[in-house]
């Protein structure tokens, strides 16, 4: 896997203060799409153990609320062993720190994936332009949801985030 970016301070990408990495590599190419440099899969930087090590650094501060990834794609098949390796490490280390990821995918074909034992909150669903709503809290239209995964995995229908 490889990755565009690390945001050591996100505020724009789920509640609080938050680390934030964007994955790199998507297949959707959503019109309009704000992050369109992070597309190509042969970009950005390699995603190694120091990789993982740094970002669980970052996230060891007091102030850092959670962990946010995003891409490019995270749940793409080429990304999805290494970011769910990285999921479990943040979890292990910060059981009260909160996880949060956007994907293209739904819920749906993702819910029996190992990642989803450690996701907080998922944002999912492609980004429609024509839908699009600069309202909306964490997505960008309407047709995207927030779920509550832990939730949603012990009800065994999707339950949506309330803040």
């Amino acid at each position: 896997m490889r990755y565009n970016k690390i945001r050591k301070m996100d505020i724009a990408d789920g509640p609080g203060v938050r680390v934030s990495i964007f994955v790199q590599g998507c297949t959707f190419n959503c019109k309009n799409c704000f992050n369109p440099e992070t597309h190509d899969f042969n970009g950005g930087k390699e995603f190694t153990d120091a990789t993982i090590e740094h970002i669980l650094d970052l996230c060891s501060k007091e102030m850092i609320e959670g962990l946010s990834l995003l891409g490019g794609e995270p749940m793409h098949p080429k990304n999805i062993d290494e970011v769910t390796r990285l999921a479990k490490a943040f979890k292990n280390r910060f059981k009260d720190k909160t996880l949060w990821a956007w994907t293209g995918f739904l819920y749906d074909n993702l819910k029996d994936k190992e990642i989803c034992k450690y996701l907080d909150v998922l944002v999912d669903g492609q980004f429609v332009e024509e839908l699009h709503n600069p309202t909306l809290k964490w997505r960008g239209s309407s047709n995207q949801r927030v779920i509550d995964v832990q939730k949603s995995q012990k009800a065994g229908e999707v339950i949506l985030f309330c803040d």
